[in-house]
């Protein structure tokens, strides 16, 4: 076989296995993280109304019913008793006009005295009030995050608040719940 046949085909075949090792580490070699930057973290919450029923004994005033509601028994007593004391004021003509305006302020003051008398009489007692209130609250529902990956924002709702400002990306999907030690 002639020298530079066989040097060639050595070097070829070096080269040619060169160049497959080339490839294979090309291949398997690692290539450095790549990270989508965290452009806002917001809380979201929800209001909860919950109803209750709120009770308390709560002390209350009936009035009687009035036996005489226009108070006639008090206004014909009480100018009974003016007109008679109007009558012992003066005398003549006098005393004439002394026993009206006697009837007539008696009348006023006895319809008065019967309304405040009244107005006292009936029971007291204790009843059970009850009322709805509603209570309130907020709800954590999770964090709504954006994030920016090769130029393109995205966003996504987490349970968790990532932490950091950036977030490992793996085949182009973010991996949320990996911690770098």
């Amino acid at each position: 076989m002639n020298k530079s046949i066989v040097i060639g085909s050595t070097l070829a075949v070096l080269g040619l296995g060169g160049l497959a090792v080339g490839a294979y580490q090309v291949q398997t070699f690692e290539r450095a993280p790549t990270y989508a930057d965290i452009l806002s973290v917001d809380a979201v919450t929800r209001s909860v109304e919950t109803p209750r029923e709120v009770c308390e004994d709560v002390v209350v005033h009936q009035q009687a019913p009035s036996r005489d509601p226009n108070r006639l028994l008090g206004t014909a007593a009480g100018a009974v008793v003016g007109g008679v004391l109007g009558n012992q004021v003066g005398g003549g003509s006098g005393k004439k006009l002394a026993t009206v305006a006697g009837a007539v302020g008696g009348g006023l003051a006895g319809r008065e005295v019967q309304g405040r008398v009244e107005a006292n009489q009936g029971r007291t007692t204790t009843q059970r009030q009850c009322n709805t209130v509603v209570d309130t609250h907020q709800e954590h529902e999770g964090y709504d995050v954006e994030y920016r990956f090769e130029d393109r924002v995205y966003s996504v709702r987490l349970e968790d608040a990532p932490q950091g400002n950036q977030v490992l990306m793996e085949d182009g999907v973010p991996q949320w719940n990996v911690r770098e030690g």
